[in-house]
């Protein structure tokens, strides 16, 4: 394998539309309120996407460090537990990785202000804190909610603030929304490596309550995440301002949303391997929909 193909896998390109989609969703209502910003909307997706990349490679070291993964597990390939990335030159690259993420957040400062720089610090310990420090998330069941306010709440509220300079109601509901679209992706990932985080003693949450909830948590959110938006559809059913043509995107995800569902409960081992990307893939689809049908 090319050490091009060992650094993509270990980006995890299959998980990334978690931070675009939050991003991507908040331009759009940017747009569709008329206050559209094209510089600090880029400047976040950049932030978003080297955020996520970094917190990605700490994921990736300090489980190996912990023992949590190990040769020839059932999810993708580890580089670094496989012995295809040497330990310390992760750990540095994740921190450079980290460390250009900030310089893009400075970036955003004269757009919304001085008090991004400890928001952005807070995120930037985020990241790290996901899989390290005295209390690491993901070890202690809480790493959807982890997921859904640094992927969800975070990105869409603070990239509408440094286009509008102000919060909408509508814009707080969908960064809801959006952080339980990308909890969905982190239960796939939980659910498929339970027994593997079991053994490891890594309490997830699916290790703490079971798959049958987890996979019943994975269904309801996305109903909740759709449920969450129905100020907009109710706005596109009945207001000529928004495109009637808006509630296509709900329909179409809720379709794909149950049938990767329905596989998720009729599969195991290596066989879900697929189902995390398809849950991203979902996550997109909805996003990019949104974003097309919301600004025709």
């Amino acid at each position: 394998m090319s050490k091009i193909k060992i650094w993509i896998e270990c980006m995890r390109l299959r998980t990334l539309p978690v931070s675009l989609s939050g991003v991507v969703i908040a331009t759009a209502l940017a747009w569709w309120t008329n206050r559209f910003a094209a510089v600090p909307a880029l400047l976040c997706l950049l932030f978003a996407l080297l955020a996520q990349i970094a917190s990605n490679f700490a994921n990736e070291y300090y489980d190996f460090k912990k023992g949590a993964d190990k040769v020839g597990r059932v999810g993708p390939r580890r580089g670094v537990t496989e012995g295809d990335i040497k330990p310390r030159t992760l750990l540095i690259v994740t921190f450079a990785t980290l460390a250009v993420a900030g310089v893009v957040g400075c970036c955003l400062i004269p757009y919304g202000g001085w008090w991004l720089l400890p928001v952005g610090i807070f995120i930037a310990l985020g990241a790290l804190a996901y899989s390290t420090g005295p209390y690491p998330l993901s070890y202690h069941g809480l790493g959807e909610l982890a997921v859904f306010f640094f992927f969800g709440v975070i990105p869409v509220t603070l990239t509408y603030y440094v286009q509008a300079l102000r919060i909408e109601p509508l814009v707080i509901l969908a960064s809801m929304a959006t952080g339980f679209l990308g909890v969905n992706v982190l239960l796939v990932n939980n659910y498929r490596d339970v027994d593997d985080d079991r053994e490891a003693g890594k309490r997830t949450s699916v290790v703490i309550f079971g798959r049958q909830p987890a996979a019943a948590a994975y269904l309801i959110n996305g109903y909740v995440a759709m449920c969450l938006l129905t100020p907009l559809w109710i706005l596109a059913a009945l207001a000529p301002t928004v495109p009637v043509w808006v509630l296509v995107a709900p329909v179409v995800y809720l379709a794909l949303h149950t049938v990767t569902w329905h596989r998720l409960t009729t599969r195991d081992g290596a066989a879900l391997n697929p189902l995390l990307g398809a849950t991203a893939r979902n996550m997109l689809i909805f996003t990019l929909l949104l974003t097309l049908l919301l600004n025709i």
